[in-house]
């Protein structure tokens, strides 16, 4: 099984830093930095607007790659959540399976 992990950083050196990390160790194979995005959340009981810098990863070891990225982030409590990718292109599969 293949899945796409979504998390988000602190700034674009963050999510670069993060994803050459996880893709030079073969947990990702590959990772796609989208566009800053402005995220409104609740923390410690005040209301927060942030500038965040989300990432797609793609990885054949999802729980693996998640608990990497936790080590390597910035925040406490960090936004990562993986999807089953439940239909792919069979070459696609194989080479996520082949590098992550």
């Amino acid at each position: 099984m293949i899945a796409t992990v979504y998390a988000v950083f602190s700034d674009l050196a963050e999510a670069e830093r993060i994803a050459e990390t996880v893709v030079m160790e073969e947990l990702a194979a590959c990772a796609n930095i989208l566009g800053a995005c402005r995220s409104i959340y609740r923390w410690d009981n005040k209301l927060e607007r942030t500038e965040e810098v989300p990432a797609l990863f793609k990885a054949a070891r999802p729980d693996a790659l998640i608990a990497r990225i936790v080590e390597l982030h910035s925040y406490d409590v960090p936004a990562i959540v993986a999807w089953p990718i439940e239909k792919a292109h069979p070459l696609y599969a194989e080479w996520v399976g082949r590098n992550s």
